[in-house]
């Protein structure tokens, strides 16, 4: 899909604030409504836009910590990516999972309580996903920046 001035005004509002009305979103892009509303579900239809969703602060709903764990699995062969993938979906703390060049096959990134849910999640879950030889782990001391809304190109 080609987007244009006023599609990538829409996406960059939108992603600001996905509550925003599409009266205040036409008159932002300065476009009619039904003009506005035609893109916004022209965009939803592209797949484009995936969906719309809160950003909850982890902190305050009980995952101050962020792990980044490293995955080195035992054979590569599509049947042992496939399970290690359906698998590691299934584990509700698994906020991002990504498949590497370099030393690792995956990295994780993991939200947990505290030191104790970690040692849980490790035991319960990492360490008994299909494939998995090796399993390095390390916590972040802070969150620098994070990133909701992707950039805009002209």
């Amino acid at each position: 899909m080609e987007l244009d001035r006023y599609d990538r005004a829409i996406l960059r509002l939108l992603q600001q604030d996905a509550r925003i009305t599409n009266t205040r979103l036409a008159d932002e892009v300065s476009l009619s409504e039904s003009a506005c509303l035609r893109r916004v579900r022209a965009l939803e239809e592209s797949g484009l836009i995936q969906g719309y969703t809160a950003l909850i602060d982890q902190h305050k709903a009980g995952f101050p910590a962020n792990v980044f764990v490293s995955i080195t699995l035992d054979r590569q062969s599509q049947a042992g990516l496939e399970a290690f993938e359906s698998a590691v979906r299934k584990v509700p703390e698994v906020m991002g999972c990504y498949l590497m060049t370099g030393e690792y096959d995956y990295l994780l990134r993991i939200v947990v309580a505290d030191l104790k849910d970690f040692e849980r999640i490790h035991a319960q879950h990492l360490t008994r996903l299909p494939s998995v030889a090796r399993v390095h782990s390390s916590f972040a001391m802070r969150t620098v920046t994070r990133a909701s809304a992707l950039p805009q190109r002209a």
